[in-house]
Protein backbone atom coordinates (compact mmCIF):
# COMPACT_ATOMS: atom_id res chain seq x y z
CA UNK A 1 0.00 0.00 0.00
CA UNK A 2 1.22 3.57 -0.69
CA UNK A 3 1.74 5.80 1.86
CA UNK A 4 2.25 9.45 2.28
CA UNK A 5 5.44 9.16 4.99
CA UNK A 6 8.77 9.58 3.54
CA UNK A 7 8.06 10.09 -0.45
CA UNK A 8 10.64 11.12 -2.49
CA UNK A 9 10.34 14.60 -4.03
CA UNK A 10 12.94 14.39 -6.80
CA UNK A 11 11.45 15.09 -10.00
CA UNK A 12 13.29 14.74 -13.20
CA UNK A 13 12.23 17.28 -15.78
CA UNK A 14 13.31 16.26 -19.36
CA UNK A 15 12.21 16.87 -23.01
CA UNK A 16 11.23 13.85 -25.41
CA UNK A 17 9.90 12.64 -28.45
CA UNK A 18 5.94 11.10 -27.82
CA UNK A 19 3.78 10.52 -30.72
CA UNK A 20 5.34 12.61 -33.45
CA UNK A 21 5.48 15.64 -30.79
CA UNK A 22 7.63 17.27 -28.82
CA UNK A 23 6.80 17.11 -25.03
CA UNK A 24 7.63 17.98 -21.33
CA UNK A 25 7.90 14.51 -19.28
CA UNK A 26 7.87 14.75 -15.78
CA UNK A 27 10.05 11.87 -14.14
CA UNK A 28 9.26 11.00 -10.24
CA UNK A 29 8.33 8.03 -7.34
CA UNK A 30 4.73 7.82 -6.44
CA UNK A 31 3.75 11.46 -4.53
CA UNK A 32 0.20 11.93 -4.25
CA UNK A 33 0.73 15.67 -3.70
CA UNK A 34 3.35 16.03 -6.42
CA UNK A 35 0.60 14.43 -8.70
CA UNK A 36 -2.18 17.13 -7.58
CA UNK A 37 0.24 19.92 -8.40
CA UNK A 38 0.24 18.44 -11.97
CA UNK A 39 -2.86 17.90 -12.62
CA UNK A 40 -3.85 21.88 -11.79
CA UNK A 41 -1.73 22.77 -14.40
CA UNK A 42 -4.83 21.13 -17.19
CA UNK A 43 -1.75 20.14 -19.70
CA UNK A 44 -0.41 16.82 -18.40
CA UNK A 45 -1.39 13.47 -18.97
CA UNK A 46 -0.01 10.23 -17.29
CA UNK A 47 1.64 8.17 -20.02
CA UNK A 48 2.18 4.44 -19.47
CA UNK A 49 5.02 4.36 -22.69
CA UNK A 50 7.39 7.01 -20.70
CA UNK A 51 5.83 6.16 -17.07
CA UNK A 52 5.89 9.78 -16.38
CA UNK A 53 3.54 12.82 -16.80
CA UNK A 54 3.72 14.53 -20.54
CA UNK A 55 2.74 17.61 -21.70
CA UNK A 56 3.47 19.54 -25.48
CA UNK A 57 6.20 21.00 -24.47
CA UNK A 58 7.17 25.09 -24.10
CA UNK A 59 9.06 27.17 -22.69
CA UNK A 60 5.71 29.07 -20.73
CA UNK A 61 5.11 25.01 -19.50
CA UNK A 62 8.30 24.40 -18.28
CA UNK A 63 8.83 27.68 -16.43
CA UNK A 64 5.08 26.89 -15.05
CA UNK A 65 6.54 23.71 -13.99
CA UNK A 66 9.57 25.06 -12.47
CA UNK A 67 7.47 27.78 -10.16
CA UNK A 68 5.17 25.13 -8.75
CA UNK A 69 6.99 22.27 -8.07
CA UNK A 70 10.68 24.49 -6.72
CA UNK A 71 9.19 25.05 -3.52
CA UNK A 72 8.37 21.52 -2.47
CA UNK A 73 10.36 19.33 -4.71
CA UNK A 74 14.06 18.39 -6.02
CA UNK A 75 13.89 19.75 -9.81
CA UNK A 76 16.63 18.07 -11.50
CA UNK A 77 16.54 19.73 -15.12
CA UNK A 78 17.67 17.17 -18.05
CA UNK A 79 20.61 18.29 -20.37
CA UNK A 80 17.68 17.35 -23.25
CA UNK A 81 15.77 20.58 -22.19
CA UNK A 82 18.53 22.46 -24.48
CA UNK A 83 18.57 20.48 -27.02
CA UNK A 84 16.39 20.16 -30.64
CA UNK A 85 14.46 17.24 -31.29
CA UNK A 86 12.43 17.77 -34.02
CA UNK A 87 12.41 15.07 -36.24
CA UNK A 88 10.67 14.96 -39.92
CA UNK A 89 7.03 14.24 -38.71
CA UNK A 90 7.13 16.01 -35.80
CA UNK A 91 4.43 18.45 -34.64
CA UNK A 92 5.66 21.35 -34.04
CA UNK A 93 3.73 24.63 -33.07
CA UNK A 94 3.50 27.89 -35.28
CA UNK A 95 2.60 31.30 -34.01
CA UNK A 96 0.91 32.92 -37.63
CA UNK A 97 -0.22 35.91 -37.51
CA UNK A 98 -3.70 36.80 -38.70
CA UNK A 99 -1.99 38.07 -41.94
CA UNK A 100 0.61 35.62 -42.26
CA UNK A 101 -2.15 32.57 -42.11
CA UNK A 102 -4.08 34.43 -45.20
CA UNK A 103 -1.09 34.70 -47.33
CA UNK A 104 -0.69 31.15 -46.69
CA UNK A 105 -4.28 30.16 -47.41
CA UNK A 106 -4.09 31.91 -50.28
CA UNK A 107 -0.81 30.53 -51.26
CA UNK A 108 -2.38 27.21 -51.39
CA UNK A 109 -5.61 28.17 -53.14
CA UNK A 110 -3.06 29.14 -55.98
CA UNK A 111 -1.51 26.13 -56.00
CA UNK A 112 -4.63 24.09 -56.08
CA UNK A 113 -5.48 26.43 -58.73
CA UNK A 114 -2.46 25.50 -61.15
CA UNK A 115 -4.19 22.09 -60.39
CA UNK A 116 -1.22 20.19 -58.15
CA UNK A 117 -2.29 17.53 -56.30
CA UNK A 118 -3.65 17.64 -52.98
CA UNK A 119 -0.53 15.68 -51.41
CA UNK A 120 1.71 18.47 -53.61
CA UNK A 121 -0.60 21.57 -51.94
CA UNK A 122 -0.24 19.98 -48.11
CA UNK A 123 3.31 19.84 -48.39
CA UNK A 124 4.52 22.68 -49.57
CA UNK A 125 2.32 24.81 -47.98
CA UNK A 126 3.71 23.15 -44.51
CA UNK A 127 6.91 24.39 -46.10
CA UNK A 128 5.88 27.81 -46.28
CA UNK A 129 4.03 27.94 -43.44
CA UNK A 130 7.32 26.79 -41.06
CA UNK A 131 9.70 29.38 -43.25
CA UNK A 132 7.32 32.19 -42.70
CA UNK A 133 7.10 31.30 -38.94
CA UNK A 134 10.27 31.00 -38.63
CA UNK A 135 11.64 34.43 -40.28
CA UNK A 136 8.79 36.15 -37.68
CA UNK A 137 8.93 39.18 -36.75
CA UNK A 138 10.53 39.77 -39.91
CA UNK A 139 8.11 41.66 -43.00
CA UNK A 140 7.91 38.92 -46.21
CA UNK A 141 8.35 41.75 -48.30
CA UNK A 142 11.86 42.04 -46.33
CA UNK A 143 13.39 38.86 -46.66
CA UNK A 144 15.86 37.68 -49.19
CA UNK A 145 18.37 34.75 -49.75
CA UNK A 146 19.94 34.94 -46.95
CA UNK A 147 16.53 34.24 -45.37
CA UNK A 148 16.64 30.91 -46.96
CA UNK A 149 20.20 30.07 -45.94
CA UNK A 150 19.31 30.45 -42.22
CA UNK A 151 16.60 28.76 -42.66
CA UNK A 152 18.35 25.86 -43.84
CA UNK A 153 20.92 26.12 -41.18
CA UNK A 154 18.55 26.12 -38.28
CA UNK A 155 15.24 24.03 -39.61
CA UNK A 156 16.44 22.05 -41.71
CA UNK A 157 19.54 20.37 -40.72
CA UNK A 158 18.51 19.95 -36.46
CA UNK A 159 15.70 18.29 -37.66
CA UNK A 160 17.58 16.46 -39.87
CA UNK A 161 15.37 16.80 -43.46
CA UNK A 162 16.37 14.85 -46.43
CA UNK A 163 18.00 16.47 -49.33
CA UNK A 164 14.67 15.35 -51.14
CA UNK A 165 12.55 17.52 -48.87
CA UNK A 166 15.08 20.18 -49.32
CA UNK A 167 14.44 19.99 -52.72
CA UNK A 168 10.98 20.52 -52.46
CA UNK A 169 11.23 23.38 -50.42
CA UNK A 170 12.89 24.89 -53.00
CA UNK A 171 10.28 24.33 -55.39
CA UNK A 172 7.42 25.45 -52.64
CA UNK A 173 9.24 28.81 -52.78
CA UNK A 174 9.78 29.24 -55.96
CA UNK A 175 5.83 29.17 -56.56
CA UNK A 176 5.49 31.14 -53.20
CA UNK A 177 7.76 34.04 -54.92
CA UNK A 178 5.52 33.49 -58.30
CA UNK A 179 2.66 33.62 -56.53
CA UNK A 180 3.94 36.87 -54.43
CA UNK A 181 6.39 38.98 -56.08
CA UNK A 182 6.41 41.46 -53.80
CA UNK A 183 8.79 39.59 -51.95
CA UNK A 184 12.33 40.14 -52.49
CA UNK A 185 13.86 36.93 -52.65
CA UNK A 186 15.86 35.80 -56.04
CA UNK A 187 14.13 33.12 -57.84
CA UNK A 188 16.72 31.94 -60.16
CA UNK A 189 19.55 32.42 -57.04
CA UNK A 190 17.38 29.43 -55.76
CA UNK A 191 19.49 26.33 -56.05
CA UNK A 192 18.22 22.77 -55.52
CA UNK A 193 20.96 20.26 -53.79
CA UNK A 194 22.07 17.62 -56.18
CA UNK A 195 19.93 14.84 -55.78
CA UNK A 196 20.73 11.80 -53.37
CA UNK A 197 21.38 8.25 -55.53
CA UNK A 198 19.95 5.88 -52.96
CA UNK A 199 19.06 2.59 -54.15
CA UNK A 200 15.81 1.25 -53.50
CA UNK A 201 15.36 -1.73 -50.93
CA UNK A 202 13.71 -4.87 -52.97
CA UNK A 203 12.35 -8.32 -51.21
CA UNK A 204 13.58 -11.58 -53.02
CA UNK A 205 10.63 -13.46 -54.74
CA UNK A 206 11.30 -16.04 -52.15
CA UNK A 207 10.37 -13.10 -49.35
CA UNK A 208 7.59 -11.92 -51.53
CA UNK A 209 6.05 -15.68 -51.14
CA UNK A 210 6.96 -15.68 -48.11
CA UNK A 211 4.87 -12.15 -46.87
CA UNK A 212 1.97 -13.15 -48.58
CA UNK A 213 1.77 -17.03 -46.80
CA UNK A 214 2.18 -15.01 -43.45
CA UNK A 215 -0.95 -12.43 -44.17
CA UNK A 216 -3.83 -14.50 -43.28
CA UNK A 217 -6.61 -12.28 -43.41
CA UNK A 218 -8.28 -12.00 -46.65
CA UNK A 219 -8.26 -8.92 -47.58
CA UNK A 220 -4.77 -8.18 -46.24
CA UNK A 221 -3.13 -10.80 -48.62
CA UNK A 222 -5.18 -9.05 -51.42
CA UNK A 223 -4.20 -5.86 -51.28
CA UNK A 224 -0.05 -6.99 -50.53
CA UNK A 225 -0.56 -9.19 -53.33
CA UNK A 226 -2.25 -6.47 -55.87
CA UNK A 227 0.43 -4.13 -54.82
CA UNK A 228 3.34 -6.30 -55.71
CA UNK A 229 1.98 -8.24 -58.92
CA UNK A 230 0.96 -4.69 -60.53
CA UNK A 231 3.54 -2.30 -59.33
CA UNK A 232 0.85 -0.18 -57.98
CA UNK A 233 1.66 2.89 -55.58
CA UNK A 234 -0.02 2.84 -52.38
CA UNK A 235 -2.31 5.64 -53.91
CA UNK A 236 -3.02 4.23 -56.92
CA UNK A 237 -4.80 1.12 -55.25
CA UNK A 238 -6.25 3.08 -52.69
CA UNK A 239 -8.43 5.46 -55.54
CA UNK A 240 -8.84 2.65 -57.74
CA UNK A 241 -12.41 1.81 -58.29
CA UNK A 242 -14.05 -1.76 -59.26
CA UNK A 243 -15.03 -0.62 -63.05
CA UNK A 244 -11.38 0.07 -63.03
CA UNK A 245 -10.75 -3.84 -63.18
CA UNK A 246 -11.40 -5.63 -66.25
CA UNK A 247 -10.86 -9.41 -65.01
CA UNK A 248 -11.98 -10.99 -68.80
CA UNK A 249 -9.00 -8.66 -70.39
CA UNK A 250 -6.77 -9.23 -67.51
CA UNK A 251 -6.09 -5.38 -67.21
CA UNK A 252 -6.49 -2.59 -64.47
CA UNK A 253 -6.90 0.85 -65.62
CA UNK A 254 -5.06 3.53 -63.30
CA UNK A 255 -6.39 6.67 -63.44
CA UNK A 256 -4.86 9.84 -63.07
CA UNK A 257 -2.04 8.13 -61.48
CA UNK A 258 1.27 10.44 -60.47
CA UNK A 259 1.26 13.63 -62.76
CA UNK A 260 -2.02 12.43 -63.84
CA UNK A 261 -1.01 9.95 -66.22
CA UNK A 262 -3.68 7.49 -66.64
CA UNK A 263 -2.33 3.73 -67.77
CA UNK A 264 -2.96 0.17 -68.01
CA UNK A 265 -1.48 -2.37 -66.19
CA UNK A 266 -1.67 -6.07 -66.01
CA UNK A 267 -3.86 -8.35 -63.97
CA UNK A 268 -1.65 -11.26 -62.90
CA UNK A 269 -3.87 -14.89 -63.67
CA UNK A 270 -2.86 -15.95 -60.32
CA UNK A 271 -4.07 -12.74 -58.80
CA UNK A 272 -7.35 -13.87 -60.30
CA UNK A 273 -8.56 -16.64 -57.78
CA UNK A 274 -8.08 -14.21 -54.31
CA UNK A 275 -9.52 -11.07 -56.09
CA UNK A 276 -12.50 -12.76 -56.69
CA UNK A 277 -12.81 -14.59 -53.29
CA UNK A 278 -12.13 -11.36 -51.90
CA UNK A 279 -14.81 -9.63 -53.56
CA UNK A 280 -17.15 -11.95 -53.28
CA UNK A 281 -16.43 -12.20 -49.24
CA UNK A 282 -16.36 -8.30 -48.89
CA UNK A 283 -18.62 -6.85 -51.43
CA UNK A 284 -17.06 -3.52 -51.88
CA UNK A 285 -19.31 -1.09 -53.13
CA UNK A 286 -17.16 1.51 -55.12
CA UNK A 287 -13.36 1.21 -54.58
CA UNK A 288 -11.53 -1.91 -54.61
CA UNK A 289 -10.92 -1.35 -50.63
CA UNK A 290 -12.84 0.20 -48.50
CA UNK A 291 -12.72 0.84 -44.89
CA UNK A 292 -16.46 1.68 -45.10
CA UNK A 293 -18.90 0.64 -47.97
CA UNK A 294 -18.40 3.02 -50.83
CA UNK A 295 -15.23 4.22 -48.46
CA UNK A 296 -11.32 4.26 -49.17
CA UNK A 297 -9.43 2.76 -46.97
CA UNK A 298 -6.32 4.48 -45.30
CA UNK A 299 -3.01 3.78 -46.45
CA UNK A 300 -1.98 4.14 -42.04
CA UNK A 301 -3.86 0.69 -42.03
CA UNK A 302 -1.80 -0.89 -44.74
CA UNK A 303 1.36 0.22 -43.67
CA UNK A 304 0.14 -1.13 -40.47
CA UNK A 305 -0.81 -4.81 -41.34
CA UNK A 306 2.28 -4.76 -43.78
CA UNK A 307 4.86 -3.88 -40.51
CA UNK A 308 3.51 -6.66 -38.84
CA UNK A 309 3.33 -9.26 -41.61
CA UNK A 310 7.08 -8.32 -42.52
CA UNK A 311 7.60 -9.24 -38.66
CA UNK A 312 6.03 -12.64 -39.06
CA UNK A 313 7.71 -13.46 -42.25
CA UNK A 314 11.37 -12.66 -40.56
CA UNK A 315 12.29 -10.05 -43.12
CA UNK A 316 14.84 -7.65 -41.70
CA UNK A 317 14.53 -4.97 -44.44
CA UNK A 318 12.57 -2.01 -43.77
CA UNK A 319 9.18 -2.51 -45.87
CA UNK A 320 6.78 -0.75 -47.08
CA UNK A 321 4.14 -0.65 -49.85
CA UNK A 322 6.67 0.98 -52.19
CA UNK A 323 9.29 -1.62 -51.66
CA UNK A 324 6.64 -4.17 -53.37
CA UNK A 325 6.39 -1.64 -56.37
CA UNK A 326 10.19 -1.35 -56.36
CA UNK A 327 10.51 -5.56 -55.98
CA UNK A 328 7.81 -5.79 -58.76
CA UNK A 329 9.79 -3.89 -61.20
CA UNK A 330 13.26 -5.40 -60.40
CA UNK A 331 12.04 -8.70 -60.81
CA UNK A 332 10.56 -8.18 -64.02
CA UNK A 333 13.96 -6.45 -65.49
CA UNK A 334 15.81 -10.19 -63.38
CA UNK A 335 13.26 -11.98 -65.56
CA UNK A 336 14.04 -10.25 -69.15
CA UNK A 337 11.52 -7.77 -69.55
CA UNK A 338 12.74 -4.65 -71.26
CA UNK A 339 12.79 -0.78 -69.58
CA UNK A 340 10.62 0.37 -71.88
CA UNK A 341 8.08 -1.83 -71.29
CA UNK A 342 8.74 -1.55 -67.24
CA UNK A 343 8.54 2.01 -67.72
CA UNK A 344 5.12 2.18 -69.24
CA UNK A 345 3.88 -0.65 -66.18
CA UNK A 346 5.02 1.51 -63.38
CA UNK A 347 4.06 5.30 -65.42
CA UNK A 348 7.32 6.86 -65.45
CA UNK A 349 7.58 10.33 -67.31
CA UNK A 350 11.64 9.94 -67.98
CA UNK A 351 13.49 6.69 -68.58
CA UNK A 352 16.04 7.58 -66.04
CA UNK A 353 13.62 6.98 -63.21
CA UNK A 354 13.71 3.04 -64.70
CA UNK A 355 17.16 2.68 -64.99
CA UNK A 356 17.51 2.88 -60.95
CA UNK A 357 16.54 -0.89 -61.47
CA UNK A 358 19.92 -1.83 -63.09
CA UNK A 359 21.54 -1.16 -60.27
CA UNK A 360 19.94 -3.60 -58.16
CA UNK A 361 18.64 -6.07 -60.45
CA UNK A 362 21.17 -9.35 -60.31
CA UNK A 363 20.38 -11.36 -63.14
CA UNK A 364 23.51 -9.70 -65.34
CA UNK A 365 25.79 -9.06 -62.07
CA UNK A 366 25.39 -12.68 -60.85
CA UNK A 367 27.06 -13.81 -64.28
CA UNK A 368 30.04 -11.59 -63.89
CA UNK A 369 33.26 -13.13 -62.07
CA UNK A 370 35.28 -11.44 -59.87
CA UNK A 371 38.66 -11.55 -61.02
CA UNK A 372 40.42 -13.18 -57.87
CA UNK A 373 37.80 -16.97 -59.61
CA UNK A 374 39.61 -16.43 -62.84
CA UNK A 375 42.93 -16.65 -61.66
CA UNK A 376 42.21 -19.02 -59.22
CA UNK A 377 40.62 -21.18 -61.91
CA UNK A 378 43.42 -20.43 -64.54
CA UNK A 379 46.05 -21.67 -61.37
CA UNK A 380 43.93 -24.74 -61.07
CA UNK A 381 44.44 -26.13 -64.62
CA UNK A 382 48.10 -25.70 -64.29
CA UNK A 383 49.98 -29.52 -64.88
CA UNK A 384 51.51 -28.56 -61.00
CA UNK A 385 48.81 -26.35 -59.18
CA UNK A 386 49.92 -25.02 -55.93
CA UNK A 387 47.76 -25.31 -52.75
CA UNK A 388 44.79 -23.24 -53.29
CA UNK A 389 45.51 -19.34 -51.83
CA UNK A 390 42.69 -19.12 -49.75
CA UNK A 391 43.53 -22.81 -48.68
CA UNK A 392 42.97 -21.55 -44.34
CA UNK A 393 43.99 -24.98 -42.74
CA UNK A 394 47.42 -23.99 -42.25
CA UNK A 395 47.52 -20.01 -41.77
CA UNK A 396 48.48 -19.24 -38.21
CA UNK A 397 46.13 -16.57 -36.65
CA UNK A 398 49.24 -15.32 -34.24
CA UNK A 399 51.44 -14.67 -37.59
Amino acid sequence: MKTKTHQDNTVLVKKVLHRKQVVLLLLFAYNETIIKQIKSLHTFTYSRTNRGWVSPFSEATLLKVQELLAATTVLILHDSLTQNLYRRGVKTERNLTREDLRLVDDYAKYLSGKRYSDSTVATYVTFIADFVNYVQPKAIETLSNRDVELFFEDVFVPRQYSISSQRQFVSALKLFIAFYPQCNIESVQLERPKKSRILPTVLSQNEVIRLLQVTKNLKHRTVLALLYSAGLRIGELLAMELRHIDISRRQLFVKSGKGRKDRYVILADSFVPLLQNYLLTYRPERYFVEGAPGVRFSDSSIRKFLHKATQRAGIPKKVTPHTLRHSYATHLLENGIGLRHIQELLGHAKPETTMIYTHVAKKDLLEIKSPLDTILLNISKEPQAPTPLLNTENLNPNR
